[in-house]
């Protein structure tokens, strides 16, 4: 029997059409890498990233091109766009006005009380929530000071600091992230957020790095946090493809039974019995079913020996040999294939597989 993960209950609020919060189902972001300016890169990553499953995408804006671009790339989109604004408060107030669906801000490096003054008062007469972002590299000098560095309290107090500049200007669509590159810091600070408020909290690990480091950093930070509870909305950051931080986000989230999205694929680690090229097998079937929604669990072996057996909880599997291999669902083998068709034969059980649990 699975365990149950029982989340932190937050307040609602809700960036376009997509809730987050108040108990609804935690949602998979991530960020473009193109120049925003370029309209039809982004738009086109941002396709690819919803095909993936992203829910909601940020982009950077960094000038007023950038701004200026919002509102094309809003019209050529179906997902809910974030404005990541830093310096300049004109550049939230332009982006808001061309149809961004949030603002992610770090009132720290955006001016003085006035400044962010105006950019909630924008917020509020668009019906904008806005993302108090604080990273461990941009703690105000004199929370360094003080704490001798940017620790986990340094950056909850940094935060509590921008909610109550907020809250005085009665504004509460507000969600919470802080981040740093250090897992165990990253999650001691949520941690400590968490008692303190009732927002919704964005987690993730910042500059967490490659796909193998960064994999592994947001698995732990975001796992652990995830385990206990805590928080809404997730980013997997990869010095990457954005779209594999998707896939990592929701397997993230798979590992821990909160959402299933897509095929789960189990695939033996391969031993002196294997007689397929089974890491080219597992990349292929994964790029083909990329974008595919239904959970169904696969098993991918390496040998006919202990194959069904050890992945008898597979909706469906293959299993190698030499010249061909098998197919079999839950651990009972179906037929045999010749080995150049495994991929094909698999592929075409998911097909099945998808319209027989269609709803």
């Amino acid at each position: 029997m699975a365990i149950e993960i029982k989340r932190r209950l937050t307040r609602l609020i809700h960036v376009g059409p997509v809730a987050v919060g108040g108990g609804a189902p935690i949602t998979v972001q991530s960020m473009t890498n193109t120049p925003t300016q370029d309209v039809a890169a982004t738009v086109a990553q941002i396709v690819r990233l919803t095909a993936a499953g992203c829910e909601i995408v940020r982009v950077a804006v960094p000038d007023e091109a950038a701004a200026e671009a919002v509102a094309a790339i809003k019209a050529g989109i179906k997902i809910p766009l974030i404005a990541d604004i830093h310096f300049d408060y004109r550049l939230a107030l332009a982006a808001a006005k061309g149809g961004a669906d949030g603002l992610r801000i770090n009132p720290g490096n955006i001016g003085g009380r006035k400044k962010v003054q105006a950019v909630v008062d924008c917020a509020r007469d668009l019906g904008l929530p806005i993302r108090i972002g604080v990273n461990s590299g941009s703690l105000e000098k004199e929370l360094l000071q003080r704490y001798g560095g940017a620790t986990a309290a340094a950056m909850v107090e940094s935060a509590l600091g921008h909610v109550a500049l907020l809250e005085k200007a009665g504004f509460h669509e507000i969600k919470i992230s802080l981040k740093a590159s250090d897992v165990l810091r990253t999650v001691e600070a949520y941690r400590l957020l968490a008692e303190r408020v009732d927002y919704p909290l964005h987690v993730g690990v910042t500059e967490a790095g490659s796909l193998y480091a960064g994999t592994v950093k947001s698995a732990l930070g975001i796992g652990m946090l995830l385990a206990e509870g805590i928080g809404d909305t997730l980013r997997v950051s990869l010095t990457r493809d954005p779209v594999e931080e998707v896939r990592v986000g929701f397997e993230i989230l798979k590992a821990l039974n909160i959402r299933r999205r897509g095929p789960e694929i189990i695939s033996c680690p391969t031993c002196g019995r294997c007689n397929i090229n089974l890491m080219e097998v597992v990349d292929q079937v994964e790029k083909a079913l990329l974008t595919h929604v239904a959970p169904v669990k696969l098993a991918i072996m390496g040998c006919v020996v202990n194959g069904p057996g050890e992945a008898r909880e597979a909706d469906i599997g293959v299993a190698g040999g030499q010249g061909q291999g098998i197919l079999f669902k839950k651990g009972k083998v179906v037929k045999k294939v010749p080995q150049e068709q495994l991929v094909k034969v698999l592929l075409q059980e998911v097909d099945r597989w998808e319209k027989e649990h269609k709803k």
